[in-house]
């Protein structure tokens, strides 16, 4: 570093050149990541367009710069959500992404997640040298560049709590998603020829769990079976037997 290291909240005489800085950021870190969908002008008007004046409270983000003679970084964060950490390419390597993000960690002390490309590894090695974990493997299908990316999460002063309460939020979806695949097992029986356990489809049931297996490739095929043929069981129990 030509100076000592500055961090700061954002003003909006900064937003122009963070802007700016994203870009010269992403362009060189073609092909670690995928080159961005979006034109310089987009990308301008959507960063400039920044309300710094939101709160958390508000549902608002905050901003920092990193600074020496010159801006060289800048992270954007909310609640939960690390949302964007960014160093000057001739920058990096000199400790101005661990500043950041200390300073992230430091004001979201009950844990903070992250999207990264899982191509990016340097930037994943760089998360988990500060205590990162990763959570969630995706197909990219959902982010604007369609490349698999994957959810990372630092877990806080009290890890056990923030991943707990992680495992809460999973088991309120897989309870919603039970209860559709109860209510869909239920109309099918009131359409097929011969119902009940008499009408299972083995190779159906297969193809079920190869597909699930794909979104979760840390259980296998084997596992995922066992739990597809629980899960049928017991929506045909409930059916055939439902609960008084």
């Amino acid at each position: 570093m030509s100076s000592e290291l500055t961090l700061r909240p954002a003003a909006t005489d900064d937003l122009p050149g963070i802007a700016a800085l994203y870009e010269r950021v992403r362009a060189a870190a073609v092909p670690v990541m995928p080159p961005v969908v979006h034109s310089s002008q987009e990308i301008h008007d959507h960063v400039t367009g920044w309300d710094l004046g939101a709160g958390f409270d508000l549902g608002g983000r905050q901003v920092w710069v990193a600074e020496t003679d010159r801006l060289v970084g800048f992270a954007t964060f909310t609640q939960t959500w690390l949302d964007s950490l960014y160093v000057e390419p001739a920058a990096q390597g000199a400790g101005v992404g661990s500043a950041l993000l200390e300073l992230v960690l430091g004001m979201r002390p009950d844990g903070i997640a992250l999207w990264v490309f899982e191509s990016n590894e340097p930037a994943r090695s760089f998360y988990r040298r500060h205590g990162f974990v990763e959570l969630e493997h995706t197909d990219g299908s959902e982010n604007e560049e369609r490349s698999p990316d994957l959810r990372m999460a630092w877990p806080g002063k009290r890890p056990l709590d923030y991943l707990r309460g992680q495992i809460d939020l999973v088991d309120q979806a897989l309870g919603h998603l039970l209860a559709r695949r109860t209510a869909l097992t239920a109309a099918v029986q009131e359409r097929k020829p011969t119902g009940g356990p008499a009408g299972r489809d083995p190779a159906r049931e297969h193809g079920i769990a190869l597909r699930i297996a794909a979104l979760a490739p840390a259980l296998g095929v084997d596992r995922v079976a066992r739990i597809v043929d629980a899960i049928i069981t017991e929506s045909l129990d409930a059916y055939e037997h439902p609960p008084e």
